[in-house]
């Protein structure tokens, strides 16, 4: 079984448009944020073991996105509990890695999407790309599993 991080993530008012669900573009606001709290270090107790990139102004490291795939499988109504993303890796490579999420609702009852994120780690002084680290391979590792089926590919 692959490990997976949830983070929960709450809905503002302003996510949704006017056909009364969230927002596409939102949704992309959403996975970021659940993905800067996963994997960007920073002074909250709360931060998971794999948010070990620098987060502070002046870091060594950017990511630079590479790719991006969605697949909506129903609408995102607004909800007062937070939607849970959980992330695991799909493919870690040299010096990018596939980040894979499925969106859920807060009892895990309803899936409303699922994505892929392909993210290149780069030398932010650069901006070129720069090989995962021992460490960063290690941590995140565990997370590796079989990328979102989605119906189109």
């Amino acid at each position: 079984m692959t490990e997976k991080l949830t983070v929960p993530i709450t809905l503002r008012w302003s996510d949704i448009d006017a056909y009364s669900h969230v927002n596409n573009a939102e949704l992309l606001r959403i996975l970021e944020e659940a993905r800067i709290h996963a994997f960007w270090a920073s002074s909250d107790a709360d931060r998971p073991a794999t948010a070990i990139l620098d987060a502070t102004p002046g870091s060594e490291t950017a990511t630079l996105i590479a790719r991006l795939e969605i697949e909506y499988l129903r609408q995102i109504p607004y909800q007062r509990q937070p939607l849970q993303i959980s992330m695991w890796i799909s493919h870690l490579g040299g010096a990018s890695l596939d980040l894979c999420y499925e969106v859920g609702n807060h009892a895990e009852t309803e899936k409303y999407a699922h994505a892929l994120t392909t993210i290149v780690m780069a030398d932010a002084r650069t901006q070129k790309p720069r090989r995962i680290t021992a460490e960063e391979r290690a941590v995140w590792e565990p997370l590796l599993g079989p990328a979102p089926k989605f119906r189109r590919r």
